[in-house]
């Protein structure tokens, strides 16, 4: 595909900002969507439009007025049923319709997963009400994790330890959910030893891997990530082949070419190195917000190039980095930030990107502090050190 092709991106935040940037820089037009103005895709792209990616007819509508290219899904809550529409009369979606009407929802990817693919998954049940959760977690024992079928960077999520608190858990569930169902994954949790996401680019030369990406996450939320994550070869190795099933199931009979985020636990057993899958997403990834630092090709630019069908070549490779997240304490409309001189003067492989988002809330990302060292634990300690001078003040609005 010519690489001055039109993309109308749908969801604006941050992964679509730097998205925008790669996309750009190889000649693509951008048209970025998003529910509210002003989002971090929309300041770098060619034009924006306004409207919930639930609404269909709003959907429908700006494929008709830009006719793009490619249609490249940046966020899970989407009208997939209007994309399915729209590919049946022409319309590339990236990396298909079939991945981002499965992937939106954690029941039926991971009904792909484990059903269908026979991948290693936690035990789990769904619920659409408080008596079903409270049969699911009979089901899964506790403890056990309680989460939305469909939202994003984990909100709605609980780990539950007793029956005491699953109304809680169920309540906060369904108050964070997208979309318009209220349907809830209840799943048995997993001790693992830790947890990776293995990024999988499917592009037109095959299927590629970047280095797994270790990560912390809290409140259901990536905190910090890291790479390369230290993992035995042959655990490596079956993250891998479950990863190429998955994607290669996801994009059926077309290309599904572009960047999966597969995520995965692994817990040590005495035969070794259990991998459990666990999510998948058929974009960049938060956590691999770290390649920023760490790869020559980010996950950005590796998405980018996967979708107009340009080269991926050789092997991928990233020298040891790591990534923490800045985050806004309050709701503020206008702010600014300070300690970004503190922050860049930690190191000289130190880096902070700031999101642009036009609000604040508790917990929301506005940044990330970036940071290569000699070894992952130096970079994480020094990506913390960075992060945490940087502070938003509140301004008086004008």
């Amino acid at each position: 595909m010519a690489h001055t092709s039109t993309i109308l991106l749908l969801g604006s935040g941050e992964l679509g900002r730097e998205f925008t940037i790669s996309a750009k820089r190889l000649g693509a037009r951008v048209i970025a969507c998003d529910a509210y103005a002003d989002a971090p895709a929309m300041q770098m792209a060619d034009a924006c439009e306004v409207f919930s990616m639930l609404d269909g007819g709003a959907l429908r509508a700006a494929v008709i007025k830009y006719q793009p290219d490619l249609i490249v899904p940046e966020v899970e809550a989407i009208r997939t049923a209007v994309l399915i529409e729209l590919e049946a009369e022409g319309f590339a979606i990236v990396p298909s319709a079939r991945a981002a009407q499965l992937t939106m929802n954690r029941d039926a990817i991971r009904d792909l997963a484990a059903g269908e693919l026979g991948l290693v998954t936690s035990r789990y049940l769904y619920a659409e009400s408080f008596e079903e959760v409270e049969a699911a977690a009979a089901h899964t024992g506790f403890p056990c994790v309680i989460k939305p079928v469909m939202s994003s960077s984990g909100k709605g999520q609980s780990k539950v330890s007793d029956a005491e608190q699953l109304q809680a858990a169920w309540d906060y569930a369904v108050a964070n959910m997208r979309g318009d169902r209220a349907r809830v994954i209840v799943e048995q949790f997993i001790e693992f030893d830790y947890e990776i996401t293995l990024l999988t680019v499917v592009h037109a030369g095959g299927i590629a891997f970047c280095p797994p990406i270790g990560h912390r996450q809290e409140r259901g939320d990536y905190q910090e990530s890291w790479q390369p994550a230290a993992m035995s070869p042959t655990a490596l190795d079956t993250a891998q082949a479950m990863a190429a099933k998955v994607v290669t199931a996801l994009k059926g009979d077309g290309r599904g070419w572009g960047l999966y985020g597969v995520e995965f636990f692994v817990r040590h057993t005495p035969e070794g190195e259990e991998v459990i899958f666990s999510e998948l997403s058929p974009r960049p990834h938060d956590t691999g917000m770290v390649t920023l630092a760490t790869q020559r090709l980010s996950e950005f630019d590796l998405h980018a190039r996967a979708v107009l069908g340009l080269p991926v070549e050789g092997e991928i490779t990233a020298q040891p980095g790591a990534s923490t997240v800045i985050l806004a304490e309050r709701e503020l409309e206008a702010f600014s930030y300070e300690g970004l001189d503190q922050a860049l003067g930690v190191g000289a492989n130190v880096d902070v990107r700031i999101f642009g988002k036009p609000t604040t809330r508790p917990f929301r990302r506005m940044g990330v502090a970036l940071a290569t060292a000699a070894t992952t634990q130096e970079a994480r300690q020094i990506a913390m050190r960075a992060a945490a001078h940087v502070r938003i003040k509140e301004e008086k609005a004008p």
